[in-house]
C-alpha cells in the first residue's frame, strides 16, 4: 500500500506543478519564497503533532490545516503538494531519527498521504477562490475552509484505511474515534490559519502575539487528547477486568494479555505466573527464547489477527512466562514508552509478575503505573481463583474416580459394579441368561504374612491384570474387597445347535462354569513375587440367572454361597445350589418385614412406565409398578414378595398403599395438564372381596380423581374361580366407570371365555408374544388375533415388552395402536414421570382431524 500511495502522490505532485495554475493574489512575493515557506510550514506542522491511540494503533494529529491555509496563500498552488511531501517527510525523518528508529517506508507513506491531502485541498480551494483576486474576503475564507476540510477528510481517510488493513480496529471505530479527537483541533487550526493570513495581509505585527496563543492551543489540544485517552483506558480497563474470569490459568492469562494490550496500547506484555502448576497445566517454550517442550503453545482463536501466545518455562523461578506482542504500529514516530513491572499478589501469596512495554505515552507516567498496578491486582485475583478452581476440579475428579475404583488395582469397586452392573442387566432382555463369577484367592493371608503386604499387593495387581485380559466386551470386572474379585457376564451362551428342539435346550450354567475354569487355569499360572515363584490358587463361585429375575446384589450373594462351597470342598469351581442357601428361610421373615415396609413408607418404591401410541409416540397411559427397597437384600422385584402378600393378611393394606401412591402420582400429572390414565394391577383375592369397589371409590374420592382415569389390570387366570363373586365385583367397578384391563392376554386358557363374560376396556398382549413375533409366525398370529378381537370388542390393545424398533414396526403392521416397553421408556420414579410424559407428548406430531364433506371437523 505504501508504494501505491507514494506513486500516486508523486504523479499528483508532478502534474500539479506542470498544470498552468494562476496563483490567487492573496499575498505578493516571489514564488520560490512561497514554496520554501510552504515546505517549512508543512515541516513545523508535523513536528508539533499530537498522538492518540485507536485500538492498538496510533494516530497523529497536527497543524496540517493551518500549514495548508498559509501555504495556499504563499506558494503557487501547483507546488503545494510537492512542498507538503518534502516538508512532512523531512519532519518525520527527523522525528524517527531522534527516536532512534529507521522506519523509512512508514515516513514515505505518511508524507505521501499528506501530499495527497494537500493536492485535494488545493484543488477544492482553487476551484472556489479562483485564479483572480478574490471578489470578497468571504469567498476566500469559504475556499480555504473547504480546502482544509478536504485535507482533513483525505488524510483521515487514508489513516483509517491503513489502520483497518493492520486490523487494529474496525474502520467505523477508527473513523469515529479519530473524528472525535480531531474535530476540536481542526476548528482551532482553521481559525489560527485564517487569523495568521489576515495578519500577514493587513497587520503583520500581530504575528508577535501568535506564539503564546499557539502554545496555549497546543496545551489545550494535549489536555483534550489525554482526557479522552484516560477515559478510554478506564473503559477498556473495566472491559478487560470483566473478561478475566476463567476456569483455567491459560484462559485467564490469555484474557489478561489481550486486555493489557488493549488497555495500555502496549507494544508487548509479559505475564509470569509463579503459582504451582496444576496437574492439568501444559507448559511450552517460546521458539525465540528457549527450547520448546513437547506440548505446543496455545493459540488465540479470535477472528482478529493476533500473534500466538508464547509460554516459556523459567526454571530459576519455577514459573510460567506468557508473552504477547501488539501488531507493529502502522504510523511512524512512536517514541518507545516506559517499561512497567508489577508483582501480582493476593494477600501474602505471590501470584506472579506482569511487565508492560508501553508505546508512546499519552498519559502521565504516574497514571500509567497506577493503571498497571490496578490491572495487576485484578489479574492476580483472577489467576488465584483459576488456580483454586483447577485444584477443585482435579480434586473432584480424583474423589469421583476413587469413589468407583479400587485404589490398588484400578478395577471397579463394589459400588461401581452394583451401579453399572444393574444398568447393564436392565438393558438385557429379561429372559437373557446372565452370570456372576465370584473369585477368591486361596492362602492369600499366608502370602501377606510370609512375604509382606507389598508382595500381597503385587499378587492382587497380577490377578487384576490377568482377569482384565480375560474379560470380553461388555463384561465387568471388579474387586469387591481384600482378595475377592467379581466378573459379570451379561450374556451366557448355551451349548446347543440349531437342530436342538426348544424344550431340550440345555441350561447356560455349563458354559458359565467353563468360563470359570478358564479363569482358574489362567490366573493360576506361576508368577515371580518378591523373588519367590508363586502359583496363585483361585476358587470361583458361579451363579446363572435370567436378567429380569434377580437384581445384581442378590446374584452376588448367591455367588458368594457358591464360592464358600467351592472353598470348603476344594473344588476350584462351584455353582450356586438353592438347597445350600441358608437365606431360603427369608420367606419366613417376609410378612413381618413387609409390615415394617408398609409402616416405614420409604421402602416400597412406586415406579411408573408410560404406555404410548405406537404411531405418534404420544403417551396414552401409565402403568404403576411396585419395587421393594429391602434394607438388607437391596431392590426386590414383585415376583419375590407378591405371593407372600396374596397369601397373607397384608393384601388389603398393601392394595390400599399401591392404589393411594398411584392415584397421588396420577393427580400430579393431571395437575400438570397431562390427561392419561394410570393402571394398577389387581390381585385375585381383591376380586373376591365384595368391599373392594367401595375401597376404590373411597380412594378416587380422596384424590379427587375421575374414575375413568383409573385402569385396573386383571390377570385372566385370576378371574375364573368363583365366577359369581368376581362378576359382582367387576360389575360394581364397571358401575363406578373404572376401566378394566386384561393383563397378560393370551397366556391363560380362559381368554375368550372371560372377555365374552365381562366387558373390558383394554387387552394387554403378553410380552412373550411380542418378543417372538418377528421370528415366530405363531406368536405373530396371536398378536394379530388379539388386535382383531380388541377391534370387535371396542377395546384398545396394548403390547407389552416392546424393546426394539423392529418390534414396533411389526406391531404397527399388524394394526396394534399402543405399547409399552424399554424401547419407549424404562420404569421411572414418581418425581420424574411428569417431565417424561411431557417430553413424549411434545415429541409427538400434532394430530390432524379430517374435515367432513360439509366442512365441519
Amino acid at each position: 500500500m505504501t508504494g501505491s500511495v507514494l506513486g500516486l502522490a508523486l504523479v499528483v505532485s508532478v502534474l500539479a506543478a506542470l498544470l498552468p495554475w494562476r496563483r490567487p493574489e492573496v499575498l505578493t512575493h516571489p514564488a520560490a519564497v512561497g514554496v520554501g515557506a510552504a515546505v517549512l510550514l508543512a515541516a513545523f506542522a508535523q513536528l508539533a503533532r499530537l498522538r492518540f491511540r485507536v485500538g492498538r494503533g496510533t494516530v497523529s494529529v497536527s497543524w496540517g490545516e493551518t500549514a495548508f491555509i498559509l501555504g495556499f496563500a504563499l506558494a503557487p498552488p501547483g507546488w503545494l503538494p510537492a512542498a507538503t511531501l518534502v516538508g512532512a517527510a523531512a519532519a518525520w525523518f527527523f522525528i524517527t531519527w531522534i527516536n532512534g528508529q529507521r522506519a523509512v517506508a512508514d515516513v514515505i507513506h505518511l508524507g505521501a498521504s499528506l501530499s495527497l491531502g494537500a493536492a485535494g485541498a488545493t484543488a477544492v480551494a482553487y476551484a472556489i477562490v479562483g485564479p483572480e483576486a478574490p471578489a470578497g474576503i468571504t469567498r476566500t475564507q469559504v475556499g480555504l475552509i473547504a480546502g482544509a476540510a478536504t485535507y482533513l477528510m483525505i488524510t483521515l481517510g487514508l489513516a483509517v484505511l491503513t489502520m483497518a488493513l493492520h486490523r487494529d480496529a474496525t474502520p467505523v471505530q477508527i473513523a469515529a474515534r479519530a473524528l472525535h479527537a480531531k474535530l476540536p483541533m481542526f476548528v482551532g487550526n482553521v481559525l489560527v490559519g485564517l487569523s495568521a493570513l489576515y495578519a500577514l495581509a493587513n497587520e503583520p505585527w500581530w504575528l508577535i502575539a501568535f506564539p503564546p496563543v499557539l502554545w496555549l492551543l497546543q496545551r489545550t489540544y494535549r489536555y483534550h487528547l489525554r482526557a479522552e485517552e484516560e477515559r478510554r483506558v478506564w473503559e477498556a480497563f473495566a472491559r478487560a477486568t470483566r473478561a478475566l474470569g476463567g476456569p483455567t490459568e491459560a484462559a485467564v492469562v490469555q484474557a489478561g494479555l489481550r486486555g493489557a494490550l488493549d488497555v495500555f496500547g502496549a507494544r508487548r506484555v509479559e505475564i509470569e505466573v509463579t503459582l504451582p502448576a496444576g496437574p492439568l497445566h501444559v507448559v511450552a517454550g517460546s521458539p525465540e527464547n528457549g527450547p520448546v517442550a513437547d506440548a505446543p503453545p496455545p493459540r488465540l482463536t479470535e477472528p482478529l489477527a493476533r500473534p500466538q501466545v508464547l509460554i516459556e518455562a523459567d526454571a530459576t523461578r519455577n514459573g510460567r512466562r506468557y508473552v504477547d506482542d501488539a501488531p507493529q504500529d502502522p504510523l511512524p514516530g512512536a517514541a518507545p514508552g516506559p517499561v512497567v513491572t508489577r508483582t501480582m499478589t493476593v494477600g501474602e501469596t505471590v501470584v506472579g509478575e506482569i511487565t508492560v512495554w508501553l508505546a508512546e505515552p499519552t498519559l502521565p507516567a504516574a497514571r500509567d503505573e497506577l493503571a498497571v498496578s490496578a490491572y495487576a491486582d485484578a489479574l492476580a485475583g483472577a489467576l488465584h481463583d483459576a488456580a483454586a478452581h483447577e485444584r477443585l476440579v482435579v480434586l473432584d475428579a480424583q474423589v469421583a474416580y476413587e469413589g468407583i475404583h479400587d485404589q490398588l488395582t484400578g478395577l471397579a469397586n463394589r459400588r461401581a459394579l452394583l451401579h453399572h452392573g444393574e444398568a447393564l442387566l436392565q438393558s438385557q432382555h429379561r429372559d437373557q441368561p446372565v452370570a456372576v463369577l465370584l473369585l477368591d484367592l486361596d492362602n492369600f493371608r499366608e502370602v501377606n504374612g510370609t512375604l509382606g503386604h507389598r508382595a500381597g499387593d503385587d499378587v492382587l495387581r497380577t490377578v487384576a491384570a490377568r482377569l482384565t485380559d480375560l474379560a470380553r466386551e461388555q463384561e465387568l470386572v471388579a474387586r469387591l474387597g481384600d482378595d475377592e474379585f467379581a466378573l459379570l457376564l451379561p450374556t451366557v451362551a448355551t451349548l446347543t445347535d440349531s437342530a436342538t428342539p426348544l424344550h431340550d435346550v440345555p441350561s447356560p450354567l455349563p458354559q458359565a462354569v467353563r468360563r470359570a475354569r478358564e479363569l482358574v487355569d489362567t490366573i493360576g499360572q506361576p508368577v515371580d513375587i518378591g523373588g519367590v515363584r508363586l502359583a496363585i490358587e483361585v476358587a470361583v463361585g458361579v451363579v446363572v440367572e435370567k436378567a429380569g429375575h434377580a437384581d445384581l446384589g442378590e446374584l452376588i450373594r448367591r455367588a458368594s454361597i457358591a464360592l464358600d462351597h467351592a472353598k470348603e470342598q476344594r473344588l476350584g469351581v462351584a455353582a450356586y445350589d438353592s438347597a445350600r442357601d441358608a437365606s431360603s428361610t427369608d420367606h419366613l421373615a417376609l410378612p413381618a418385614e413387609l409390615q415394617e415396609a408398609l409402616a416405614a413408607d420409604d421402602q416400597l418404591v412406586l415406579m411408573l412406565q408410560p404406555e404410548v401410541d405406537l404411531e405418534s409416540g404420544a403417551p396414552t397411559g401409565v402403568e404403576a409398578l411396585i419395587r421393594w427397597n429391602h434394607p438388607r437384600r437391596g431392590m426386590l422385584t414383585p415376583n419375590i414378595f407378591v405371593s407372600t402378600i396374596e397369601n397373607g393378611e397384608l393384601l388389603a393394606p398393601f392394595t390400599r398403599y399401591v392404589l393411594d401412591r398411584a392415584l397421588t402420582a396420577a393427580a400430579g400429572w393431571a395437575a400438570a395438564g397431562i390427561d392419561v390414565p394410570v393402571s394398577v394391577n389387581v390381585s385375585a383375592r381383591s376380586l373376591l372381596d365384595a368391599t373392594f369397589p367401595a375401597q376404590v371409590a373411597d380412594a378416587l374420592r380422596r384424590h379427587r380423581m375421575v374414575p375413568a382415569q383409573l385402569v385396573l389390570e386383571i390377570t385372566e387366570s385370576m378371574a375364573v374361580s368363583d365366577e359369581g363373586v368376581v362378576d359382582e365385583v367387576l360389575a360394581a367397578l364397571r358401575e363406578l366407570q373404572v376401566q378394566i384391563s386384561v393383563d397378560d392376554f393370551g397366556t391363560g386358557y380362559s381368554s375368550l371365555a372371560f372377555v365374552t363374560r365381562v366387558r373390558v376396556d383394554e387387552l394387554k398382549v403378553d410380552r412373550s408374544f411380542v418378543t417372538e413375533m418377528t421370528e415366530s409366525p405363531a406368536a405373530a398370529a396371536v398378536v394379530r388375533g388379539a388386535v382383531e378381537l380388541g377391534a370387535r370388542l371396542g377395546a384398545r390393545v396394548v403390547a407389552e415388552g416392546v424393546e426394539t424398533a423392529d418390534q414396533r414396526a411389526a406391531l404397527l403392521a399388524l394394526g396394534c395402536t399402543a405399547a409399552q416397553g424399554y424401547h419407549f421408556s424404562r420404569p421411572l420414579p414418581a418425581d420424574k414421570i411428569v417431565p417424561a410424559l411431557r417430553q413424549l407428548a411434545d415429541a409427538a406430531p400434532p394430530k390432524i382431524v379430517p374435515l367432513r364433506a360439509d366442512g365441519a371437523s
